[in-house]
């Protein structure tokens, strides 16, 4: 038996090591080309305008650069400096400067929202006890998905306050801590706790505390805002063609969505965050305790197989943790977020132990996009096996295309269209009011019956005859995409008892939450 050389072998696996270290190196770092070249494939298959895009790495700026245009029609391009909308990304914003005042010894974690909002109540008197500052983060308060946000969407004349004020009305969908269910009205709350306990309105506190700190110089921490300069103009598909819309102008729910910022800005908050808190400048925003608990899952969320296309994203766990979403991905932890508001998408996507963050901000309404950008960039840098994401959410996104015409197609079909209202189209006119929302106006105009939201000016729209005692909510600003069923329920005398609303498609984005109203003639209030 031949006697091994074990130099060689310490050699050969020297070598070995080596070579491995390098490979893995390499696939750390991608080509900035490839992903060029993918991005812009991303943008030409889902019909995106613009593109902005973050890379960090180990606390060091890898990418920070725009794609295509600002504006359909022109030729102005996106470049690493150019505004688009974070929309929910905004909610870990918030999320840090509640942890920095607890740091700070003005609040606590755990203590009660009335501690510090002594006004402050939900429908159900125990919630309204025991709801902590936590609770207002994690989506488990027993509100309902997107309950409430017709206090503040489309644009309202209802003040952040007067929404915190109205909540008291909106029965909870269930009992408290039991459900995961998003909701954004809670951190217009948050958002008025911070104005409590420091004296500075959100905006202030968050525009010079955290945005300011980090070198955010281009970024703003509300909607309402000057798009003349080098901002991305907002873009959807309305009716299957995509067209420029108008941007959410409203400051009333800046704490759950009001930052805007790019790609520059969005690389120095994703370092600061990786590096729990440590500033440029080497002070702390916050300590590594805090991203301890921004980071650790409150509220556990069910965990779904994904569509056969996308089985790399079969996760192990699943939740939402304080202004973040965690959960696993190729045997990491990930710490994510996304936001929508009217012509911007994005995805904030951070691996604390890769020490990598990506941001992709868009200016048209693609998740798809934004996702398999991500994933892409992310595999690389994981050395994950190759997949087709570009593929893989094109086919996604025609099936749930596919899923929503037949579902659309099944209520034209079940339509009884020889059926006729009940009563004369005078008797369904007045005045209705809601006990969260307020009132809503159903006036008879030419022939015609008119649906008007008294504190939302674009929730006006003609009620087309459905069948039976039930319209279609047709508003006149089309850009909505959220037409919704309106049936008026009669009592025993023949006369309109309640107005139930909810989307006619399932499309219609989740804060209109018209399913939660109950209007009642106003008459008998």
């Amino acid at each position: 038996m031949r006697i091994p050389n074990t130099h060689n072998m310490k050699t050969t696996t020297f070598i070995a090591t080596l070579f491995l270290a390098c490979s893995t190196l390499y696939a750390q770092q991608p080509s900035l080309s490839d992903i060029d070249t993918f991005v812009g494939k991303v943008m030409k298959e889902f019909d995106v305008p613009g593109i902005s895009l973050s890379i960090v790495k180990d606390g060091k700026l890898v990418a920070a650069k725009g794609y295509g245009i600002r504006k359909l029609g022109t030729s102005a391009p996106v470049d690493a400096q150019t505004l688009f909308g974070i929309a929910s990304n905004t909610k870990a914003f918030t999320a840090t400067a509640l942890g920095m005042l607890v740091e700070e010894g003005k609040l606590e974690w755990d203590a009660p929202v009335i501690n510090y909002l002594p006004w402050f109540r939900l429908s159900d008197p125990y919630v309204t006890r025991e709801l902590t500052i936590r609770d207002l983060l994690v989506h488990q308060s027993g509100l309902g998905l997107g309950a409430g946000d017709l206090l503040w969407w489309p644009y309202s004349t209802y003040t952040r306050n007067e929404i915190a004020h109205r909540l008291r009305y909106i029965p909870l969908a269930t009992s408290f801590r039991s459900a995961y269910a998003y909701d954004n009205v809670l951190y217009l709350v948050a958002g008025e706790v911070v104005e409590a306990v420091t004296g500075q309105s959100w905006e202030d506190f968050v525009g010079t505390r955290i945005v300011k700190r980090i070198g955010m110089a281009h970024s703003t921490v509300t909607c309402n805002f000057s798009r003349d300069g080098n901002v991305a103009t907002t873009h959807a598909k309305v009716d299957g063609r995509l067209q420029i819309v108008q941007p959410d102008m409203s400051s009333n729910t800046s704490p759950a969505g009001g930052i805007h910022s790019n790609a520059e800005d969005m690389a120095k908050w994703m370092i600061v965050q990786l590096d729990s808190g440590k500033l440029a400048d080497g002070s702390r925003l916050f300590s590594p305790k805090t991203t301890r608990q921004l980071w650790s899952l409150v509220t556990p969320i069910s965990i779904a197989s994904p569509a056969p296309e996308l089985e790399p994203l079969r996760a192990n766990f699943n939740g939402y943790a304080l202004g973040f979403g965690v959960r696993d991905y190729r045997g990491h932890k990930t710490v994510s977020h996304t936001g929508g508001l009217p012509g911007y998408v994005s995805r904030v996507f951070m691996i604390p132990d890769q020490k990598l963050g990506i941001a992709v901000l868009t200016n048209q309404e693609s998740g798809d996009a934004f996702n398999a950008i991500v994933y892409f960039i992310v595999d690389r840098y994981l050395n994950a096996p190759k997949h087709d994401w570009l593929a893989a959410y094109k086919r996604t996104a025609g099936r749930r295309d596919s899923t929503n015409r037949a579902a659309e197609q099944a209520a034209r079909t079940s339509r009884d269209s020889t059926s006729r209202p009940s009563l004369s189209l005078a008797k369904y006119a007045g005045t209705y009011r809601d006990p969260w929302y307020g009132d809503v106006r159903v006036d008879l105009e030419n022939g015609a019956l008119v649906m008007k939201f008294s504190h939302t000016p674009l929730l006006t729209g003609n009620l087309e005859h459905y069948q039976f005692n039930t319209f279609i909510a047709r508003w006149h600003s089309r850009e909505l995409r959220a037409d919704a069923y309106v049936t008026f329920d009669l009592d025993e005398k023949g006369l309109v008892d309640e107005i139930k609303m909810k989307p006619a498609s399932p499309e219609v984005d989740f804060s209109f939450d018209f399913q939660d109203l109950r209007l009642k003639p106003a008459a008998s209030k």
